[in-house]
């Protein structure tokens, strides 16, 4: 039997139990080693086994009692294999929920059962519509602390049903937990017997997953240009890179972007040897037809379905540094494996995020964590598609010239924040 993997993010403000669920998942699911859980009995306060040791390796996450940096766990069932990446809670590292979320089939959102939605809730629910995570999942944690009521439950997956199907979330799954106690993680709840929904584990086992990257029109960034001119290959001229989405074939008439010229592919090397076809996400070496110029950052793509070709970029984006991004300012613009020189144009909208999703139009700059909307104008050519059609290849960073600093992670596609309506 094939055992696919699933690949997930958590999120959830300061303290609303992220960590422990983690641990949680791992220790009920037998994926903790002998050792490694006697070193989470030994570093234990208590009597209980801090659970959230097993994620919180940094020393100033466990002085502080927070996670500050993405931590990536690998677990797996006799149903499916897991990728998980553990994101910061705390205000000043959503960016870092951002790169855990952005290749993530399903985010599960923990709320704290007695503090309900706030506002970083909303903020993640927001990068998740932003990002368009295909599954969320609503974690009420801490049922424990409010004696188990459906009613705090309800409440708290009505309004924040609400608020991320606003924002455009495509699917959204309410279980309420303890993390602590274990309820309805791996194992059914007994106190919460009003719940007939699956539990957190038997979700993640059988929520739909498999990117759609193999079904879309071909993409590949070229990463290296391969010439090594000796004898034994005095002509061979490679371009090495991988495909980003799509299937490539030998025989397939393709065009070198942005030059728009056209040529044929006639080779594939795959792993040192010919192969007929490769697809995303396999990396390769593609052989063509003409000798055409073909550089680090083209983008080979099927000349009858191409991405666009333009200077002009509309996006959203999440800002990531502390400092302000205003138009007119001059950026880097990284996309794949092309890299260019940009100006911010305008700033269109800011998202607020308010009991209910709003907008801010024209707003002076965008400050860290703040979403919003932005034209660019690249100073030279980008083949770019919209990031609805394809996260792997509508995403971007900005970078700052200055310093290399990453500054603002963007989707491009349309000039308005993420609203459904």
């Amino acid at each position: 039997m094939t055992v696919d993997t699933l690949r997930l993010a958590t999120a959830g403000s300061v303290d609303d139990g992220k960590s422990t669920l983690v641990g949680r998942l791992l220790h009920d699911s037998k994926s903790v080693l002998t050792d490694q859980l006697e070193a989470v009995v030994r570093a234990s306060r208590g009597d209980t086994p801090d659970l959230a040791l097993l994620t919180d390796g940094l020393r100033a996450e466990r002085e502080q009692g927070i996670t500050i940096d993405v931590a990536y766990r690998y677990f797996a069932t006799a149903r499916r294999r897991f990728i998980l990446a553990d994101t910061p809670g705390h205000v000043q590292y959503t960016r870092n929920m951002v790169t855990g979320a952005s290749t993530a089939e399903l985010a599960i959102v923990l709320v704290d059962a007695r503090n309900g939605v706030v506002e970083q809730t909303r903020r993640h629910a927001a990068v998740a519509a932003l990002l368009r995570v295909p599954h969320v999942v609503l974690a009420v944690n801490k049922m424990d602390l409010v004696g188990y009521r459906e009613s705090v439950f309800a409440a708290i997956a009505e309004e924040f049903t609400a608020y991320a199907s606003e924002l455009g979330v495509p699917e959204i799954t309410a279980v309420p937990i303890s993390a602590l106690a274990g309820d309805n993680v791996v194992e059914p709840s007994v106190r919460m017997d009003w719940y007939g929904g699956p539990t957190v584990l038997e979700h993640l086992e059988t929520v739909p997953v498999g990117t759609d990257a193999p079904l879309l029109p071909a993409r590949f960034p070229v990463q290296y240009v391969i010439r090594p001119q000796t004898a034994e290959h005095p002509d061979y001229r490679g371009y090495a890179g991988r495909i980003a989405a799509g299937v490539l074939r030998v025989g397939d008439r393709v065009a070198v972007l942005p030059s728009g010229r056209t040529t044929t592919v006639t080779g594939i090397d795959l792993l040192g040897r010919s192969v007929d076809a490769a697809w995303a996400p396999q990396s390769v070496t593609v052989l063509l037809a003409d000798d055409v110029d073909v550089s680090r950052g083209d983008v080979i793509a099927p000349a009858d379905a191409a991405p666009a070709v333009t200077q002009d970029v509309e996006a959203t984006v999440c800002h990531l540094h502390e400092r302000p991004l205003r138009p007119g300012d001059r950026v880097l613009l990284k996309h794949g494996t092309r890299t260019v020189g940009a100006v911010v144009r305008e700033l269109p909208q800011k998202m607020g995020l308010t009991r209910r999703p709003s907008r801010q139009d024209r707003p002076d700059s965008l400050g860290v964590n703040d979403i919003g909307s932005m034209v660019l104008r690249t100073f030279e050519p980008v083949p770019m598609d919209p990031y609805a059609r394809s996260r792997g290849t509508g995403a971007f960073l900005l970078i700052d010239p200055a310093d290399g600093a990453t500054l603002t992670a963007g989707m491009a596609g349309g000039g308005r924040v993420p609203l459904s309506r």
